[in-house]
């Protein structure tokens, strides 16, 4: 199986990724995921039916890209994974089509696996912050039964970071991105340090204009994607040929 382009660290395949990844024989240290949702009735949103089977066979990590209405109707499918945490992407902007609804800004990235928790590899998320930060944020911690006395149940060293928060704002891709869909770095590149140790192997079913590969080349991970569209296959090949971009 020839790639459709392939450098040091990222390799993309042009293919169904249901045929392509079992035929690569890989073992992944996480996948990120960004299905069609199959909310709309655009050609392109289609779920890809058994494309949670053979993600668990290539990887027992996995970031998935969805919405709550989604993870419900497929839930039968995420019953061979545990959910270990969701994440609230939080856009600039949102893409809503009815107005009887709250303006959906937001995107729900959730974290699965399977096995033992422990044995799969997760990094402590951690977000610099400055000294006022800090600052502010301990003038707000107080005392309660609940949780007890935080001011002398623990010591708190200042380091410059702080766990980071499951909220995380960046800015979508509409009328910049090449994908519909697309997804930012900014967004990605957490997700991705969690989940996948630096040099590791991070797999996307459905890479589309390349943004994970991106994103994982960036921070120093190997990554294989999949696209089935030739249209968008070769965007990210020229995407991806421009070489890497830093991130932040």
């Amino acid at each position: 199986m020839d790639p459709y382009f392939a450098d040091d660290l990222v390799t993309l395949y042009l293919g169904d990724c249901r045929e392509v990844l079992p035929a690569l024989g890989v073992t992944a240290d996480c996948g990120v995921a960004d299905p069609p949702y199959g909310e709309t009735s655009l050609a392109w949103d289609r779920w890809p039916d058994g494309w949670l089977d053979v993600a668990a066979a290539v990887t027992r990590s996995l970031w998935c890209f969805g919405s709550l209405r989604m993870y419900l109707e497929r839930a039968a499918e995420f019953a061979a994974w545990k959910l270990s945490q969701d994440v609230i992407w939080e856009k600039h902007n949102g893409s809503g089509f009815t107005r009887d609804r709250f303006r959906r800004v937001h995107e729900q990235p959730t974290h699965w696996y399977r096995g033992q928790w422990r044995s799969v590899y997760h990094a402590e998320p951690r977000t610099s912050v400055t000294e006022t930060q800090k600052t502010r944020s301990a003038a707000r911690r107080g005392t309660g039964k609940h949780h007890g006395d935080l001011r002398t149940a623990q010591i708190y060293e200042y380091d410059g970071s702080r766990i980071t928060r499951s909220v995380i704002r960046a800015r979508s891709m509409q009328r910049i991105g090449i994908h519909p869909a697309e997804k930012p770095a900014d967004i990605l590149a957490p997700l991705i340090a969690y989940a996948c140790p630096p040099g590791g192997l991070v797999v996307d079913p459905f890479a589309g204009s390349g943004s994970t590969l991106d994103a994982a080349r960036a921070t120093g991970r190997h990554a294989i994607g999949v696209e089935w569209h030739e249209p968008y296959a070769e965007v990210a090949a020229r995407r991806l040929a421009q070489g890497v971009l830093e991130i932040a």
